[in-house]
């Protein structure tokens, strides 16, 4: 096993748990950080394809995980943001399922 298969099995079981994890928690602090963990993921799997080039490492990859990462500060910001409104009006940090309980 090479190192780059081991950096695309680590993405995969890290995008996977995160998954897990956004699927059944409630809380949206962690849902959040679930989301946040499924990018790091998914960037860890973007750098070991990105080695697998015969002529040596493909810059494209990298390029995208750096346009990546800023975009995820700037989604997370976002949604920590719309959690923190979710927060005010509704006094839960959890979303309903619009039944009236």
């Amino acid at each position: 096993m090479t190192q780059a298969y081991l950096y695309a099995s680590l993405g995969v079981s890290v995008f996977a748990l995160a998954l897990h994890a956004l699927i059944h928690n409630v809380d949206l602090l962690r849902k959040i950080l679930a989301v946040n963990v499924m990018c790091s993921g998914v960037f860890l799997v973007l750098v070991a394809l990105a080695s697998r080039t015969p002529g040596g490492v493909d810059p494209v990859p990298h390029a995208m995980v750096i346009t990546g990462i800023v975009i995820t500060v700037s989604a997370t910001a976002l949604a920590l943001i719309l959690m923190l409104r979710v927060y005010q009006t509704t006094g839960k940090n959890e979303l309903s399922d619009g039944r009236e309980e």
